[in-house]
């Protein structure tokens, strides 16, 4: 096969993260005119009126991460020692090390086996009179049926928060995942769908939380209400970092957000042509792809299967045809920290998943992942399960 042979010579990136470099380059000039690179400046401004407008959250705060952000979360919600928060051990570390820094303590609970999120049936078996918070993480930009968690929060008076960090420009029955939670965080990582090299936000969906917000965010100093003549000098007046993303990386990632619904339709239409094209291999038993819900709207962000055994030769055999293929998170009830930090209820899904499960490379360039990529893959699995 002509094609095949093309194709081990050239090798196919897990990731290759988008630039927009002529528009950051014109983005960098003004800030240079203006200049002003010091965070919350002009392109701070507009990228949280983006998120704001297209995630339909009432207020953001950009961060230099997602982490900054959850740990933004964690102070705003005033924990104590041996408060627990709830969250999947399937997720990475930052959603749970935000918490543990405050004292507070992880419960970890499974995930479902359809799409990795949470198991909504574990959630109210882990409240306790210590509970504060649950954390659902909308894993490779799928949602959890959100009401039913929502309900649960509300009946239990306890705080909700969206790790949002997969799932900008995804959707629960229509409405933007993010805007759903007291607090959601975003991440603009390079591994994600649009980034600045490493970014995040804070999206705050409880009004009485803002204003403190913005005093966390500067160090914990009333230095926006100076900066609106509201006071008439800045001090210290509550807890508080360096939390702020500086202004070229908001100036390196407005352009994408401008672009962010072509590229995740783009991301979504790759993401459609593996499903198809594994979806046999399912039907025939030799492996197994997440469940497409009628309320879960995904954006392309991860493409994953799930295989029967032998992920480690799967995985080789795809590396030596070029094409980078590789695992995900070790669960977190499993690690030193872990073990240490935190509470383990019954995990079954999360133990047998983060073995088995390999992830494809998805990107938006449809001139690399295109008609004759998938030929190949499709020819690749082939040989694998014959």
């Amino acid at each position: 096969m002509k094609d095949q042979k093309k194709m081990k010579k050239k090798i196919i990136p897990f990731n290759k993260p988008k630039t927009y470099d002529r528009e950051f380059l014109s983005n960098f000039r003004i800030l240079k005119k203006k200049s002003n690179y010091s965070p919350c400046g002009y392109y701070t401004k507009k990228c949280e009126k983006w998120i704001n407008r297209n995630l339909k959250t009432k207020f953001s705060i950009m961060t230099h991460s997602c982490t900054a952000a959850l740990e933004m979360a964690a102070l705003l919600l005033d924990l104590k020692k041996n408060d627990e928060v709830i969250m999947p051990s399937y997720t990475f570390v930052s959603t749970a090390n935000a918490f543990v820094l405050r004292g507070a303590k992880p419960v970890f609970i499974d995930i479902n086996a359809e799409n990795l999120n949470i198991d909504i049936n574990q959630i109210e078996k882990a409240i306790t009179k210590k509970t504060k918070a649950i954390v659902i993480v909308h894993y490779a930009g799928m949602s959890c049926e959100i009401d039913k968690v929502k309900k649960i929060a509300k009946k239990r008076k306890i705080y909700l928060i969206e790790d949002a960090a997969h799932s900008i420009l995804a959707y629960y029955k229509n409405k933007p995942l993010g805007s759903f939670g007291d607090f959601a965080t975003l991440s603009f990582h390079e591994s994600k769908n649009m980034h600045c090299g490493q970014g995040g936000a804070l999206l705050i969906n409880n009004q009485k939380f803002i204003r403190r917000a913005k005093i966390i965010r500067d160090k914990g100093t009333n230095r926006d209400e100076f900066s609106k003549n509201l006071v008439s000098k800045y001090s210290w007046v509550d807890v508080g970092s360096s939390f702020a993303l500086n202004e070229i990386l908001a100036s390196f990632l407005y352009p994408q957000l401008e672009k962010a619904k072509k590229n995740t339709k783009i991301r979504v239409s790759i993401w459609n042509s593996y499903y198809r094209l594994f979806k046999k291999y399912m039907k025939k038993g030799y492996l197994d792809l997440p469940t497409q819900n009628d309320y879960s709207q995904h954006n392309g962000h991860i493409f994953f299967v799930i295989v029967k055994n032998k992920r480690k030769d799967f995985i080789n055999f795809f590396e030596k045809r070029g094409i980078n293929c590789i695992f995900h998170y070790t669960p977190l009830h499993n690690s030193i920290a872990g073990k240490k930090f935190s509470i383990s209820k019954k995990i079954i899904n999360t133990n047998d998943i983060s073995n088995r499960i390999v992830r494809f490379p998805i990107f938006s360039d449809k001139k690399i992942l295109n008609k004759k990529y998938f030929k190949e893959i499709n020819f690749y699995l082939e040989e694998y399960f014959k």
